[in-house]
């Protein structure tokens, strides 16, 4: 099903839609502030092994991220003691960035790698947040973006729904994508790391 909703304005019936979709197991591809990402309700533990399946990774240690509604929906999963990291988040959140954190008890067990940490984001996408908002959890994000295949490809959602409309449940056309990932941003070390340099340019 491929289904549009309008970021400056998100249908709230056509929200619910595909919430009821994420709460029933489904996975969905769906825009964030940078390229398109496919994704699933962090409880659908067969939905989250599928996509890390399909990526080719460890579907008992994905390396996949969370998206959150906000800063507060984001401290019920994580451990952040450090004033100056939570400041770093809040000034640049909602924004192009996946933050790298300590996790707390709430992430299921396929995400608690050794270093108990998970990478985070809360996109500058009305999209992405109200399904998250109407879901009242973290949704399980990876981005589609393949560095091979042709710019158009990542960037139309109808192109998108033609190569994985048989993998995924539904494909919300939030108008065309960008091409460029998220800047990712470790905050578990001593000092603060840019891992890779995408769309975001971190604000100290």
């Amino acid at each position: 099903m491929l289904i549009r909703i309008y970021n400056e304005n998100p249908n709230s019936g056509h929200i619910r839609q595909v919430v009821d979709l994420l709460e029933a197991g489904g996975i969905i591809i769906y825009p964030t502030d940078t390229v398109y990402a496919m994704g699933c309700d962090i409880q659908a533990t067969k939905s989250i092994e599928r996509i890390a399946r399909f990526k080719g990774m460890n579907p008992k240690n994905p390396d996949l991220s969370l998206i959150f509604h906000d800063m507060s929906q984001l401290s019920e999963y994580t451990v952040i003691r450090d004033n100056a990291i939570f400041k770093l988040l809040k000034k640049n959140l909602p924004g192009p960035f996946t933050f790298i954190v300590q996790a707390n008890n709430q992430i299921p067990k396929m995400f608690k790698n050794k270093k108990k940490t998970v990478g985070i984001r809360i996109p500058d996408n009305n999209i992405a947040l109200e399904l998250v908002r109407e879901l009242g959890r973290p949704i399980i994000t990876t981005s589609i973006h393949d560095p091979d295949e042709v710019i158009e490809y990542t960037t139309d959602p109808e192109l998108i729904y033609e190569k994985y409309r048989d993998f995924t449940d539904t494909v919300i056309d939030g108008g065309f994508g960008r091409n460029e990932a998220s800047t990712i941003v470790d905050c578990t070390g001593e000092e603060i790391e840019i891992v890779r340099q995408g769309l975001g340019v971190l604000e100290l």
